[in-house]
């Protein structure tokens, strides 16, 4: 009687494990189930429901007013913008997935743009470049294959930072950008195997100035300065870019007083001489951009040898991963 009692305490346990082992997982609330991690929800401001593709409101500069069209619909002119539309496949798929995140990681941060009633605007100093006009198959496909897909590191959204060349060797957040946040922990320095077909202006460049040019551009940091008969790097980072500058009296951060001089002739940071020869100022380095996050003449020369696009994104982005968010 002994025995029989035991066996059904023992049935009982052994049943009431397996109903509590067989019992699915509940999902955070708002989330897919991606198999290896949390994805974040698309924005409420954009989206169609969940799994579903969102649209935005889209200003663009050229028309000074406001188009609503489906997400997809907006990456195809991005990558258009930003991106030569006959490079290889993966390459444009890689810049494809960074442009969809870029717009996920600002609507979600930033909550819209700052034209009021868009969610993203074609205004380069806010947001991405856009071409429709540039749009062609090779960017349709690259789209189209790369549906839905951004990249995550964790649960969150990238910044998903690009830039054209990186000279041999990509930047930390802090270095390339003046960015005043905690260094994102995706963000690393890489060598950056840049493309030897890349335009040689944009691997080595020189740019000269007038001292008036470079004093106005060092107004805009809250400084003056009279006469400088010298400009010196006097502070670099973890990839050898100069983060601080002394010019005369003042110093001044390397990145901001790139954007303020003139980023399209101060290519870079990544200065290898700087010369002061009566009032003009002889500027020389390598790469063309801030360096921070994906050079794209290195994910040209990546998809050449082979590599698909999310191995060009995981190696300049680190721990990230690449999931779809819509069919």
């Amino acid at each position: 009687m002994k025995n029989k009692k035991f066996i059904l305490i023992l049935i009982a346990i052994l049943l009431t494990i397996s109903a509590f082992g067989c019992r699915p997982q509940e999902r955070p609330e708002g989330r897919r189930n991606p198999g290896d991690g949390d994805i974040p929800p698309i924005p409420e401001e954009i989206s169609q429901g969940e799994g579903k593709e969102p649209r935005l409101k889209v200003y663009l500069v050229e028309n000074q007013g406001i188009k609503e069209m489906n997400f997809e619909e907006y990456v195809e002119g991005v990558l258009a913008g930003e991106m030569h539309n006959d490079w290889p496949e993966e390459a444009l798929a890689a810049q494809a997935i960074l442009a969809r995140t870029f717009v996920m990681e600002f609507v979600t941060s930033k909550g819209g743009s700052k034209y009021e009633g868009a969610h993203v605007s074609t205004d380069i100093e806010e947001a991405q470049a856009w071409d429709a006009a540039k749009i062609n198959d090779r960017i349709k496909e690259a789209v189209q294959r790369t549906r839905g897909m951004v990249a995550l590191h964790e649960d969150e959204y990238i910044k998903a930072w690009f830039h054209a060349h990186a000279g041999g060797k990509t930047a930390t957040a802090k270095e390339g950008l003046a960015f005043e946040e905690e260094e994102p922990p995706y963000i690393q320095v890489v060598e950056s195997p840049d493309s030897a077909e890349a335009p040689p202006e944009d691997t080595n460049w020189r740019a000269e100035f007038t001292k008036d040019k470079i004093k106005q551009a060092v107004s805009e940091s809250g400084q003056q300065v009279a006469d400088f008969s010298a400009i010196e790097v006097v502070e670099t980072g973890p990839s050898g870019r100069a983060t601080k500058l002394q010019i005369g009296e003042a110093t001044v951060n390397a990145a901001s007083f790139r954007v303020a001089l003139d980023s399209t002739k101060m290519k870079s940071t990544q200065l290898k001489n700087i010369s002061v020869e009566g009032n003009k100022v002889i500027m020389e380095g390598v790469g063309y951009g801030h360096g921070v996050g994906l050079s794209q003449w290195g994910a040209y020369q990546m998809a050449k040898d082979g590599k698909s696009a999310s191995e060009i994104i995981t190696y300049y982005f680190k721990n990230v991963r690449v999931v779809n968010l819509w069919d």
